[in-house]
């Protein structure tokens, strides 16, 4: 690690650089500057700034993916948002966690006077204003939360959703602590605080696995573009794992790119269990009969009840239009049968169908859901709402019956 000298002359009597984490690593006849940065640190803009002024690069590296990217560079991206494509295709938890992340960049704008991520809008501004290449190195988001999502066990994956939900609907100001821990560390993580720490799972998915990813995109960059000297600019918490995969890593970075940006085959265990819940209400409803009309009647009428009821009543707690809780009643007795289908997938399509978001809906959706009742006044985090709550009310309904025909069956 080094830094660059103080400068000389009356003119400055700090120098931006000294003591910034800077590590210098030279591989295939590139150099690579790798600064280390704090994503809430005025320090580490300025040091920005002032490598990309004193030393000369043929590109600029940063640690954002390409959505990061435009979300950087437009702020306002959301109001593109096809929220029908977004239900249809299954990409509700995915946005969710986007706004998780704008929510908690949000508190921590609020609290600390400065934007996270200017570092790396400072590193844009010095490579346009320069005419430099500009390589966004990092993993997609939306691959990345995947991956991390089932690396991990179920218990871990609701510790993770609970992380999520709580940077959604928290609205209070970031401890010591957590500002403390991102200042050496990573925005995704920081977002869903603590759980990298505890787990070596999801710290491989979170962090280690972007370390591998980026150090091969820097390299196969290099190779591309015939690029001597680049400067990368990465948050503190990656800049060990990086520099020692770039360095030291042997593997093609063209094969772990393509690797690492595979997403993982659907959980088996998932189907099966999908295939079981199934199995067991029709073999239910087929034994009730048997025994007689009456008995598979009431199971038949339990079953509706408890899933139907309990979807509806989701639905009607997250605000859904008349129309989209009968949607949730009728669909939910059906959709655990197939494991393809959710309630909540249909609910939210008729939501969205019936009560279009506006354009002004878009525009305020990053403020709106940094509080609890901007959730409900949003039409589109209503959406979004109707989805989670209807599916979470099917899935208790689908529970409770589930354990009447249990009962049924040894009585």
């Amino acid at each position: 690690m080094d830094s660059a000298p103080a400068p000389t002359g009356i003119e400055s009597t700090v120098d931006p650089l000294a003591g910034q984490p800077i590590l210098r690593v030279e591989r295939d006849g590139c150099r690579f500057t790798l600064l280390g940065t704090a994503h809430v640190s005025q320090a580490s803009v300025d040091a920005v700034r002032a490598l990309a002024e004193r030393e000369r690069f043929d590109a600029v590296a940063v640690e954002l993916c390409e959505p990061r990217f435009r979300s950087l560079r437009e702020p306002n991206q959301l109001a593109k948002l096809d929220l029908f494509r977004v239900v249809k295709e299954g990409k509700v938890g995915l946005v969710a966690a986007n706004l998780a992340l704008s929510a908690y960049q949000r508190r921590l704008a609020k609290q600390l006077g400065i934007e996270p991520g200017a570092e790396m809008r400072a590193a844009i501004e010095a490579a346009e204003s320069e005419g430099k290449a500009l390589w966004r190195i990092d993993r997609d988001v939306g691959t990345t939360l995947r991956r991390t999502y089932t690396a991990v066990g179920w218990w871990q994956r609701i510790k993770l959703m609970s992380g999520l939900l709580a940077s959604l609907l928290v609205d209070e100001q970031v401890d010591a602590d957590e500002i403390e821990k991102l200042k050496q560390g990573d925005m995704l993580e920081s977002t869903f605080a603590e759980f990298a720490s505890r787990s070596e799972r999801l710290y491989g998915a979170l962090i280690d696995e972007r370390d591998r990813y980026m150090a091969a995109r820097l390299r196969e960059a290099a190779a591309r573009e015939g690029s001597s000297e680049v400067l990368a600019v990465v948050g503190a918490g990656h800049l060990a794992g990086l520099s020692g995969y770039l360095r030291d890593s042997d593997e093609p970075p063209e094969t772990t790119v393509s690797r690492l940006d595979a997403l993982p085959p659907p959980g088996r265990w998932g189907t099966w269990i999908a295939i079981a819940i199934a199995a067991l209400v029709i073999g239910g409803f087929a034994w009730g009969f048997a025994r007689g009309v009456d008995v598979g009647t009431e199971l038949l009428l339990v079953w509706v009840l408890a899933t139907g009821g309990l979807g509806a009543i989701g639905c009607a707690l997250a605000g859904g239009h008349p129309l989209s809780v009968i949607a949730a009643f009728l669909s939910s007795p059906l959709t655990p049968l197939h494991p393809l289908l959710s309630s909540g997938t249909v609910s939210a399509l008729v939501e969205v169908t019936l009560r279009r978001p506006t354009v002004a809906d878009f525009d305020r959706l990053k403020d709106d859901v940094g509080t609890v009742g901007g959730w409900w006044r949003n039409r589109v985090s209503r959406v979004l709402l109707n989805f989670f709550l209807t599916s979470t009310g099917t899935a208790i309904g689908v529970y409770i019956a589930g354990w009447r025909m249990l009962q049924a069956l040894f009585d």
